[in-house]
């Protein structure tokens, strides 16, 4: 084989390496990107019209999110803001409107205190989505039902998706443990007014105003062969118990012999 095949076959080779390697760190990226911002992906590559744009675009974010200096919020704090939303979840059932403009402030102001820009929403998305990417759609449609909300055009259905909306992304902002967040409870607005279109939800056994306290089951009898027998009812006195199959009579034993 002459050297200048030798060369060309080698060349193949290290193209084919270098290719074989170039396909498959697209494919860990790509997976990397989706499993990041879960359905910001999809609607990066629909509004690009290409995966290659798309990308290319999201980690760009990455690079400008890393020039944020982020910080989580201490414990205390994130109690006094879980309180804060509480609070604004129990005036929802009076004032629904003025409940979301209230919910949209204390996102704003947690987002500000954990070091994200707040001013425009655009760019808000931009740098929540490379961290919240799971919840940056809720950040959406919040924001769109709190600007309906402030236009008159929301009904009371609207308002509760809005809020229900506005926690998901609250909630992945103050990081709360997954632990806590699954035995959060799920926010209750269905009884706001006679006219919300959503449906009540029966109230749990043990939270019923007309539920019972469990009552123990009283104890068990004794079962008759744990009692003695000379404590029965039925068991006969003072007689000493027969021979089997000797006859029972009532007499006495000098009875049985006349006198001479």
């Amino acid at each position: 084989m002459s050297t200048v095949v030798m060369v060309v076959v080698v060349i193949i080779v290290i193209a084919a390496v270098a290719g074989g390697g170039f396909v498959l760190w697209t494919q860990s990226r790509t997976r990397r990107l989706k499993s990041q911002f879960g359905p910001e992906y999809d609607r990066a590559v629909e509004r690009h019209g290409g995966r290659g744009a798309a990308e290319r675009e999201l980690l760009t974010r990455e690079q400008r999110h890393q020039e944020l200096e982020l910080r989580e919020l201490d414990p205390r704090r994130r109690e006094e803001a879980r309180a804060q939303w509480t609070h604004v979840q129990e005036r929802f059932v009076d004032a629904p409107k003025e409940a979301v403009a209230e919910a949209d402030r204390l996102v704003t102001s947690v987002m500000g205190e954990r070091g994200y820009p707040t001013g425009d929403f655009d760019e808000n998305v931009t740098h929540l989505s490379v961290e919240h990417g799971q919840t940056i759609d809720h950040y959406r449609r919040g924001h769109e039902l709190s600007t309906r909300s402030a236009e008159g055009s929301a009904d009371t259905e609207d308002l509760r998706q809005a809020m229900v909306h506005y926690r998901a992304l609250f909630e992945d902002l103050l990081a709360i443990p997954e632990g806590e967040r699954a035995a959060a409870p799920d926010p209750d607005l269905s009884g706001t007014r006679p006219d919300t279109p959503a449906e009540h939800r029966e109230a749990p056994a043990e939270h019923r105003a007309d539920a019972r306290p469990d009552t123990p089951a009283p104890p068990a009898a004794p079962a008759a062969t744990d009692v003695p027998a000379e404590r029965r009812a039925d068991a006969p006195r003072d007689e000493a118990p027969a021979e089997r199959g000797a006859p029972v009579t009532g007499t006495r034993n000098d009875d049985e012999n006349p006198r001479s």
